[in-house]
């Protein structure tokens, strides 16, 4: 039977992080939520935990999962060949609602599908999220709804969705925006934007004049 944590109250917050993180441990699935929709989250670095995310999404490894992370100093164990321009864009944007894909450090005993040796990272503005990110170290964060349908504005889509599949959720109230977050490739000389969402390409270009646009 799934939990379910209000963390706009002080008491229920403590405990439904305390368990969260626990469950994360153990390789079970949580939601919480992001400062874009509501995120399902496990381990990043327990591939079962992972295969039962995309499962439980009904998604396949062709679309691995992305990685949330607490603070970008934990960038330094995950990524590899990361440019100064990659870390301007850290320190311009982050945390919020800019996705990085780089190089993933080759040593990394983890399995997010088949990420073709990238991942694709971020630090998302929210507490409840950096707080778990924080306790229990990396997770991989992908939307809270199967595949096809909406990303949950709020828990009660999310659980209507998901179900007792998850074994902790996290209600944070609505989210504070829908549009998801912008995803820019930094494995190559010249960043590529990939999808723009919360975080614009002008915006972008503040930091990054030769942004190049995917098509």
């Amino acid at each position: 039977m799934a939990r379910r944590y209000d963390t706009n109250d002080a008491t229920d917050r403590a405990t439904g992080l305390r368990e969260a993180a626990s469950a994360v441990r153990r390789g079970e699935l949580v939601v919480l939520p992001t400062d874009t929709v509501y995120g399902v989250g496990a381990d990043a670095f327990s591939s079962e935990a992972v295969a039962d995310l995309l499962q439980a999404k009904g998604r396949g490894r062709n679309m691995p999962t992305p990685v949330l992370i607490g603070t970008p100093n934990t960038l330094h164990g995950l990524v590899t060949d990361f440019s100064e321009l990659a870390w301007e864009l850290v320190d311009a944007f982050w945390p919020g609602a800019l996705t990085l894909v780089a190089r993933q450090q080759p040593s990394l005993q983890w399995d997010l599908g088949d990420t073709r040796g990238t991942v694709a990272v971020r630090m998302p503005l929210h507490p409840v999220a950096i707080e778990l990110l924080t306790d229990v170290g990396p997770m991989a964060v992908s939307s809270a709804n199967l595949t096809g349908h909406p990303a949950p504005e709020n828990c009660d889509a999310a659980q209507q969705m998901l179900g007792d599949s998850i074994s902790v959720y996290l209600d944070g109230g609505p989210t504070p925006g829908i549009v998801p977050s912008s995803i820019v490739d930094v494995t190559r000389e010249v960043p590529i934007l990939l999808r723009q969402g919360a975080v614009s390409a002008d915006e972008l270009r503040k930091v990054v004049p030769d942004l190049e646009v995917a098509n």
